[in-house]
Protein backbone atom coordinates (compact mmCIF):
# COMPACT_ATOMS: atom_id res chain seq x y z
CA UNK A 1 0.00 0.00 0.00
CA UNK A 2 1.24 3.49 -0.82
CA UNK A 3 0.75 6.70 1.11
CA UNK A 4 -1.08 8.35 -1.78
CA UNK A 5 1.98 10.00 -3.32
CA UNK A 6 4.37 9.11 -6.13
CA UNK A 7 4.13 9.40 -9.91
CA UNK A 8 0.88 7.44 -10.15
CA UNK A 9 -1.10 9.57 -7.69
CA UNK A 10 -3.83 11.70 -9.26
CA UNK A 11 -6.14 14.42 -7.97
CA UNK A 12 -9.71 14.29 -9.22
CA UNK A 13 -12.57 16.56 -8.16
CA UNK A 14 -11.07 17.30 -4.73
CA UNK A 15 -10.13 13.64 -4.19
CA UNK A 16 -6.63 12.15 -4.21
CA UNK A 17 -6.31 8.67 -5.66
CA UNK A 18 -3.13 6.74 -4.84
CA UNK A 19 -3.10 5.55 -8.46
CA UNK A 20 -5.48 5.82 -11.44
CA UNK A 21 -6.70 2.22 -11.46
CA UNK A 22 -10.30 1.53 -10.42
CA UNK A 23 -12.49 -1.56 -10.47
CA UNK A 24 -15.44 -0.88 -12.76
CA UNK A 25 -19.05 -0.99 -11.63
CA UNK A 26 -20.53 -4.47 -11.63
CA UNK A 27 -17.19 -6.18 -11.11
CA UNK A 28 -16.35 -5.08 -7.56
CA UNK A 29 -19.56 -5.94 -5.72
CA UNK A 30 -19.66 -3.61 -2.71
CA UNK A 31 -16.08 -4.34 -1.70
CA UNK A 32 -16.60 -7.04 0.91
CA UNK A 33 -17.20 -9.69 -1.75
CA UNK A 34 -13.60 -9.22 -2.93
CA UNK A 35 -11.88 -9.61 0.42
CA UNK A 36 -9.11 -12.16 -0.02
CA UNK A 37 -9.59 -12.14 -3.80
CA UNK A 38 -8.32 -8.75 -4.94
CA UNK A 39 -5.95 -6.52 -2.99
CA UNK A 40 -8.07 -3.38 -2.74
CA UNK A 41 -5.20 -1.59 -1.00
CA UNK A 42 -3.17 -1.82 -4.21
CA UNK A 43 -5.57 0.13 -6.43
CA UNK A 44 -6.94 3.64 -6.52
CA UNK A 45 -10.58 2.87 -5.94
CA UNK A 46 -13.67 0.82 -6.62
CA UNK A 47 -16.95 1.64 -8.29
CA UNK A 48 -19.60 -0.39 -6.53
CA UNK A 49 -22.22 -2.60 -8.06
CA UNK A 50 -25.38 -0.70 -9.00
CA UNK A 51 -27.62 0.70 -6.29
CA UNK A 52 -31.29 1.20 -7.17
CA UNK A 53 -34.15 2.53 -5.09
CA UNK A 54 -35.76 -0.90 -4.80
CA UNK A 55 -34.16 -4.38 -4.91
CA UNK A 56 -33.85 -5.93 -8.36
CA UNK A 57 -33.69 -9.65 -9.08
CA UNK A 58 -32.09 -9.05 -12.45
CA UNK A 59 -32.01 -10.97 -15.72
CA UNK A 60 -32.50 -14.72 -16.16
CA UNK A 61 -29.48 -17.03 -16.11
CA UNK A 62 -27.06 -17.59 -17.64
CA UNK A 63 -26.03 -13.95 -17.29
CA UNK A 64 -22.50 -14.07 -18.67
CA UNK A 65 -20.82 -15.74 -21.64
CA UNK A 66 -17.31 -15.39 -23.04
CA UNK A 67 -16.41 -15.17 -26.70
CA UNK A 68 -13.14 -14.73 -28.54
CA UNK A 69 -12.18 -11.16 -27.73
CA UNK A 70 -14.42 -10.42 -24.81
CA UNK A 71 -17.53 -11.14 -22.80
CA UNK A 72 -21.24 -10.52 -23.08
CA UNK A 73 -23.44 -10.06 -20.04
CA UNK A 74 -27.00 -9.26 -19.07
CA UNK A 75 -27.17 -9.04 -15.29
CA UNK A 76 -30.19 -6.77 -15.36
CA UNK A 77 -28.75 -4.40 -12.74
CA UNK A 78 -29.48 -6.96 -10.03
CA UNK A 79 -28.83 -5.47 -6.59
CA UNK A 80 -30.26 -5.58 -3.05
CA UNK A 81 -31.61 -2.02 -3.19
CA UNK A 82 -30.89 1.19 -1.31
CA UNK A 83 -32.08 0.08 2.14
CA UNK A 84 -29.83 -2.99 2.32
CA UNK A 85 -26.82 -1.23 0.80
CA UNK A 86 -27.21 1.53 3.39
CA UNK A 87 -27.62 -0.94 6.26
CA UNK A 88 -24.94 -3.51 5.32
CA UNK A 89 -22.46 -2.26 2.77
CA UNK A 90 -22.02 1.41 3.68
CA UNK A 91 -20.87 0.56 7.26
CA UNK A 92 -18.48 -2.10 5.96
CA UNK A 93 -16.87 0.27 3.45
CA UNK A 94 -16.50 2.90 6.15
CA UNK A 95 -14.22 0.63 8.19
CA UNK A 96 -12.15 -0.99 5.43
CA UNK A 97 -9.52 0.21 2.94
CA UNK A 98 -9.37 3.82 4.08
CA UNK A 99 -7.08 4.95 1.23
CA UNK A 100 -9.11 3.22 -1.48
CA UNK A 101 -11.67 5.61 -2.95
CA UNK A 102 -15.28 4.42 -2.99
CA UNK A 103 -17.59 5.49 -5.80
CA UNK A 104 -21.20 4.27 -5.81
CA UNK A 105 -22.84 3.40 -9.12
CA UNK A 106 -26.41 4.77 -9.12
CA UNK A 107 -29.24 3.55 -11.35
CA UNK A 108 -32.82 4.65 -11.79
CA UNK A 109 -35.78 4.02 -14.04
CA UNK A 110 -37.54 7.34 -13.53
CA UNK A 111 -35.86 10.75 -13.35
CA UNK A 112 -36.42 11.22 -9.62
CA UNK A 113 -35.01 7.83 -8.65
CA UNK A 114 -31.37 8.81 -9.18
CA UNK A 115 -31.61 11.70 -6.73
CA UNK A 116 -33.62 9.57 -4.31
CA UNK A 117 -30.87 6.94 -4.19
CA UNK A 118 -28.15 9.56 -3.75
CA UNK A 119 -30.17 11.24 -1.00
CA UNK A 120 -30.60 7.91 0.78
CA UNK A 121 -26.89 7.16 0.62
CA UNK A 122 -26.11 10.65 1.89
CA UNK A 123 -28.30 9.93 4.89
CA UNK A 124 -26.45 6.67 5.49
CA UNK A 125 -23.14 8.50 5.21
CA UNK A 126 -23.98 10.83 8.11
CA UNK A 127 -22.94 8.06 10.49
CA UNK A 128 -20.28 6.69 8.09
CA UNK A 129 -18.76 9.64 6.20
CA UNK A 130 -15.67 7.74 5.06
CA UNK A 131 -17.77 5.14 3.26
CA UNK A 132 -18.61 7.31 0.25
CA UNK A 133 -16.26 9.44 -1.83
CA UNK A 134 -18.29 10.00 -5.00
CA UNK A 135 -21.17 8.80 -7.15
CA UNK A 136 -21.38 7.50 -10.70
CA UNK A 137 -24.75 8.05 -12.40
CA UNK A 138 -25.47 5.30 -14.92
CA UNK A 139 -27.64 7.21 -17.38
CA UNK A 140 -27.72 4.27 -19.78
CA UNK A 141 -30.76 3.01 -17.84
CA UNK A 142 -34.12 3.07 -19.67
CA UNK A 143 -36.57 5.78 -18.70
CA UNK A 144 -39.76 3.76 -18.22
CA UNK A 145 -41.92 6.89 -18.46
CA UNK A 146 -40.45 7.75 -21.86
CA UNK A 147 -40.87 4.43 -23.60
CA UNK A 148 -37.54 3.01 -22.50
CA UNK A 149 -35.31 5.69 -24.02
CA UNK A 150 -31.96 5.88 -22.23
CA UNK A 151 -31.67 8.93 -19.97
CA UNK A 152 -28.34 9.76 -21.58
CA UNK A 153 -29.85 9.81 -25.05
CA UNK A 154 -32.50 12.42 -24.18
CA UNK A 155 -31.04 15.87 -23.42
CA UNK A 156 -34.03 16.92 -21.28
CA UNK A 157 -33.93 13.77 -19.16
CA UNK A 158 -30.16 13.91 -18.84
CA UNK A 159 -30.29 17.50 -17.60
CA UNK A 160 -32.91 16.63 -15.02
CA UNK A 161 -31.13 13.52 -13.72
CA UNK A 162 -27.82 15.31 -13.21
CA UNK A 163 -29.32 18.54 -11.85
CA UNK A 164 -31.49 16.74 -9.29
CA UNK A 165 -28.64 14.51 -8.13
CA UNK A 166 -26.40 17.57 -7.88
CA UNK A 167 -28.94 19.25 -5.62
CA UNK A 168 -28.77 16.55 -2.96
CA UNK A 169 -25.01 16.03 -2.56
CA UNK A 170 -21.79 17.98 -2.42
CA UNK A 171 -19.77 14.87 -3.22
CA UNK A 172 -18.33 14.50 -6.74
CA UNK A 173 -20.68 13.22 -9.43
CA UNK A 174 -19.47 11.25 -12.44
CA UNK A 175 -21.89 10.64 -15.30
CA UNK A 176 -21.46 7.35 -17.16
CA UNK A 177 -22.25 7.56 -20.87
CA UNK A 178 -22.94 4.88 -23.47
CA UNK A 179 -20.75 4.53 -26.59
CA UNK A 180 -23.88 4.32 -28.77
CA UNK A 181 -24.81 7.99 -28.25
CA UNK A 182 -24.92 9.88 -31.54
CA UNK A 183 -22.95 12.77 -30.02
CA UNK A 184 -21.19 11.71 -26.85
CA UNK A 185 -19.44 15.06 -26.57
CA UNK A 186 -22.76 16.91 -26.51
CA UNK A 187 -24.04 14.61 -23.76
CA UNK A 188 -20.89 15.27 -21.76
CA UNK A 189 -21.42 19.03 -22.12
CA UNK A 190 -24.98 18.73 -20.82
CA UNK A 191 -23.73 16.78 -17.80
CA UNK A 192 -21.03 19.39 -17.18
CA UNK A 193 -23.51 22.27 -17.45
CA UNK A 194 -25.73 20.65 -14.80
CA UNK A 195 -22.93 20.24 -12.29
CA UNK A 196 -21.20 16.95 -13.04
CA UNK A 197 -17.64 16.73 -11.74
CA UNK A 198 -16.52 14.06 -14.19
CA UNK A 199 -17.52 11.75 -17.03
CA UNK A 200 -17.18 7.97 -17.28
CA UNK A 201 -16.83 6.42 -20.74
CA UNK A 202 -17.77 3.93 -21.89
CA UNK A 203 -20.54 1.63 -20.86
CA UNK A 204 -20.86 -1.73 -22.61
CA UNK A 205 -21.95 -2.04 -26.27
CA UNK A 206 -25.16 -3.92 -27.11
CA UNK A 207 -24.48 -7.25 -28.76
CA UNK A 208 -25.64 -10.80 -29.38
CA UNK A 209 -23.68 -14.05 -29.07
CA UNK A 210 -25.33 -17.18 -30.46
CA UNK A 211 -24.81 -20.71 -29.17
CA UNK A 212 -24.85 -22.43 -32.55
CA UNK A 213 -25.37 -25.92 -31.11
CA UNK A 214 -28.55 -24.82 -29.32
CA UNK A 215 -29.45 -22.16 -31.90
CA UNK A 216 -30.19 -19.85 -29.02
CA UNK A 217 -28.56 -16.79 -27.48
CA UNK A 218 -25.65 -17.63 -25.19
CA UNK A 219 -27.20 -15.69 -22.29
CA UNK A 220 -30.65 -15.95 -20.77
CA UNK A 221 -31.87 -12.45 -21.61
CA UNK A 222 -30.92 -12.84 -25.28
CA UNK A 223 -28.88 -9.74 -26.08
CA UNK A 224 -26.48 -8.13 -23.65
CA UNK A 225 -23.61 -5.73 -23.11
CA UNK A 226 -20.29 -6.48 -24.77
CA UNK A 227 -17.11 -5.79 -22.79
CA UNK A 228 -13.49 -6.88 -22.87
CA UNK A 229 -10.58 -6.46 -25.24
CA UNK A 230 -12.79 -6.01 -28.30
CA UNK A 231 -14.12 -2.62 -27.17
CA UNK A 232 -10.80 -0.99 -26.26
CA UNK A 233 -10.66 1.25 -29.38
CA UNK A 234 -14.29 2.29 -28.81
CA UNK A 235 -13.56 3.42 -25.27
CA UNK A 236 -10.36 5.24 -26.20
CA UNK A 237 -12.11 7.14 -29.01
CA UNK A 238 -14.99 8.10 -26.72
CA UNK A 239 -12.48 9.34 -24.14
CA UNK A 240 -10.75 11.49 -26.73
CA UNK A 241 -14.08 12.94 -27.93
CA UNK A 242 -15.22 13.75 -24.40
CA UNK A 243 -11.85 15.31 -23.54
CA UNK A 244 -12.31 17.66 -26.49
CA UNK A 245 -15.84 18.55 -25.41
CA UNK A 246 -15.43 19.25 -21.68
CA UNK A 247 -12.70 20.14 -19.22
CA UNK A 248 -13.70 17.56 -16.65
CA UNK A 249 -11.86 14.52 -15.31
CA UNK A 250 -12.65 11.35 -17.27
CA UNK A 251 -12.81 7.76 -16.10
CA UNK A 252 -11.91 5.70 -19.16
CA UNK A 253 -12.89 2.06 -19.32
CA UNK A 254 -13.44 -0.74 -21.74
CA UNK A 255 -11.04 -3.46 -22.84
CA UNK A 256 -8.03 -2.74 -20.62
CA UNK A 257 -5.88 -5.88 -20.65
CA UNK A 258 -2.39 -4.48 -20.07
CA UNK A 259 -0.65 -1.34 -18.89
CA UNK A 260 -0.30 0.12 -22.37
CA UNK A 261 -4.09 -0.01 -22.73
CA UNK A 262 -4.42 2.17 -19.64
CA UNK A 263 -1.82 4.49 -21.12
CA UNK A 264 -3.89 4.79 -24.29
CA UNK A 265 -6.81 6.04 -22.21
CA UNK A 266 -4.62 8.49 -20.30
CA UNK A 267 -3.01 9.86 -23.46
CA UNK A 268 -6.50 10.26 -24.95
CA UNK A 269 -7.50 12.38 -21.95
CA UNK A 270 -8.53 10.10 -19.08
CA UNK A 271 -7.48 10.82 -15.50
CA UNK A 272 -8.63 7.48 -14.09
CA UNK A 273 -8.88 4.08 -15.77
CA UNK A 274 -11.35 1.40 -14.70
CA UNK A 275 -10.93 -2.34 -15.20
CA UNK A 276 -13.77 -4.81 -15.48
CA UNK A 277 -13.60 -7.96 -17.57
CA UNK A 278 -9.85 -8.46 -17.12
CA UNK A 279 -10.23 -8.41 -13.34
CA UNK A 280 -13.01 -10.98 -13.50
CA UNK A 281 -10.74 -13.25 -15.51
CA UNK A 282 -7.66 -12.69 -13.33
CA UNK A 283 -8.19 -11.12 -9.87
CA UNK A 284 -4.48 -10.31 -9.59
CA UNK A 285 -4.52 -8.25 -12.76
CA UNK A 286 -5.45 -4.86 -11.21
CA UNK A 287 -2.48 -4.77 -8.82
CA UNK A 288 -0.19 -6.06 -11.57
CA UNK A 289 -1.20 -3.27 -13.92
CA UNK A 290 -0.41 -0.70 -11.21
CA UNK A 291 3.11 -2.13 -10.93
CA UNK A 292 3.48 -2.20 -14.73
CA UNK A 293 2.39 1.44 -14.98
CA UNK A 294 4.96 2.45 -12.36
CA UNK A 295 7.70 0.63 -14.25
CA UNK A 296 6.68 2.22 -17.54
CA UNK A 297 6.76 5.70 -16.01
CA UNK A 298 10.18 5.00 -14.49
CA UNK A 299 11.58 3.79 -17.83
CA UNK A 300 10.26 6.83 -19.67
CA UNK A 301 11.20 9.41 -17.04
CA UNK A 302 7.56 10.30 -16.31
CA UNK A 303 7.32 12.03 -12.94
CA UNK A 304 3.54 12.40 -12.89
CA UNK A 305 0.72 11.02 -15.00
CA UNK A 306 -0.39 14.57 -15.69
CA UNK A 307 2.56 14.75 -18.11
CA UNK A 308 0.87 12.07 -20.24
CA UNK A 309 -2.76 13.08 -19.89
CA UNK A 310 -4.19 14.33 -23.16
CA UNK A 311 -0.80 14.09 -24.90
CA UNK A 312 -2.22 12.24 -27.91
CA UNK A 313 -1.09 13.97 -31.12
CA UNK A 314 -3.91 13.86 -33.64
CA UNK A 315 -2.98 13.69 -37.36
CA UNK A 316 -3.12 17.08 -39.04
Amino acid sequence: MTDGGGPLAVDVASLRFRNPILLAAGTAGYGSELEGVIDLDAIGGIVTKAVSLQPRSGAPEPRVAEFDGGMINAVGLANPGLAEVSRVHVPWLATHHSQTRKLYNIVGFEIDEFAAVVRGLEEAAVAHPSAIDAYELNVSCPNVKQGGTEFGADPVSLRSVVARARAVTTRPLFVKLAPTLSDIGAAARIAADEGADGITVVNTIPGLVVDVERRKPAIGFGSGGVSGRAILPVGVLATWKVSRAVKLPIIGLGGVSEATDALQYIMAGATLVAIGTAALRDPRFPQRIVADLARWCDRHGVRALAELRGSLEWPS
